[in-house]
């Protein structure tokens, strides 16, 4: 899986788990709801999630920032170059 791949559901996982929506997790976030929809959303048209953006998350969740990346979600990361060098 790839790491946008990864945080986007890890970021939607999070967020289920407490109830909040998108919307509602940006605002505790202290982010706008379109920049967070750009990174969670099918459209999605964030391609780097920033480690800024992640701890703003977690904040908004009130975890550390730590425990976001304590998933199975991360433990076969692949990264895009990789994903090219394999389809050759």
């Amino acid at each position: 899986m790839l790491l946008q791949e990864a945080i986007k559901l890890r970021i939607l996982e999070l967020a289920a788990e407490r109830g909040y929506s998108v919307n509602k997790l940006a605002e505790r976030s202290g982010i706008a709801p379109s920049a967070l929809k750009k990174t969670v959303k099918p459209y999605a048209t964030v391609k780097n999630t920033s480690t800024e953006l992640i701890a703003r998350i977690c904040v908004g969740l009130e975890i550390p920032f730590k425990k976001f990346w304590d998933s199975p979600l991360f433990d076969d990361i692949e990264t895009k170059q990789q994903k090219e060098d394999e389809s050759q």
